[in-house]
């Protein structure tokens, strides 16, 4: 009888610890539900993957991104980077301390499909950030998807284009015949012995339509982002300096 009486009194304390987590009369709560881990992409630290990786909604599919602001805070102008063939948005974090503390907020993307879409896509999601003028950036099938997106009409001001190894064309995108209506100052760099992209970037900047554009043409067989490395950073940012300073 008494064990009876123990259980009884068990029953009763577990079901009122079951009430205690009722959502409302007689139901009981949801479990919060588990929060998505935010995407390193391999080479994020933890911290920096929870602050700024985003998955940003496009036209034919996301776009996975990372956003980081200037040092100081509050950057009016944005660059926005896309990667070259068979890399990712990784290709371009040994770069982003000197560009954000320039004063430049940086979103490189995953460019996995449209690059010109992928470019539109960041660049509309910036509208909310406050920021007032893009720099399209690209390497290799990022260059060219960075002249295209830089002469359609754009939900924030383009302010310059940096191509670095763009073939003229590239999937669905055509740099060869955008440049043409291209009049945002622009940039087009490749190494002499990167065949045929040197070439390339002859034709598409003589093509170019823009009152401000600069070639250049380096020594050596490196193609995209290595061009960094092998002297088109400085000339970047004193391009960037001239037409399209951090202050907007």
């Amino acid at each position: 009888m008494r064990r009876t009486a123990a259980l009884a009194a068990l029953g009763v304390l577990l079901a009122a610890a079951a009430g205690c987590g009722t959502d409302g009369p007689g139901g009981p709560a949801a479990a919060p539900a588990a929060s998505a881990a935010a995407q390193r992409y391999g080479c994020l630290t933890e911290d920096q993957a929870a602050k700024g990786s985003v998955r940003i909604p496009g036209g034919l599919a996301d776009t996975d991104a990372y956003y980081r602001d200037s040092d100081t805070g509050g950057a009016r102008v944005a660059l926005v980077l896309a990667h070259q063939n068979g890399g990712s948005l990784c290709d371009w974090v040994p770069y982003l301390d000197g560009f954000t503390g320039a004063g430049y907020a940086v979103v490189p993307f995953n460019g996995n499909g449209d690059v010109a879409d992928g470019f539109a896509a960041v660049t509309g999601w910036l509208k909310d950030k406050g920021v007032t003028g893009v720099v399209l950036v690209g390497a290799s099938k990022g260059g060219t998807g960075a002249l295209v997106a830089g002469a359609l009409p754009a939900p924030v001001p383009v302010a310059a284009v940096v191509s670095l190894s763009a073939p003229e064309s590239f999937g669905g995108n055509n740099a060869a015949t955008a440049v043409k209506r291209l009049t945002v100052p622009v940039l087009i760099a490749a190494e002499e012995l990167d065949a045929p992209f040197a070439d390339d970037a002859r034709s598409l900047h003589a093509a170019a339509a823009s009152a401000h554009k600069e070639l250049r043409i380096y020594p050596g067989g490196h193609h995209g982002v290595p061009l960094l490395d092998d002297g088109a950073l400085p000339d970047v940012r004193a391009f960037l300096a001239a037409y399209a300073p951090a202050t907007g």
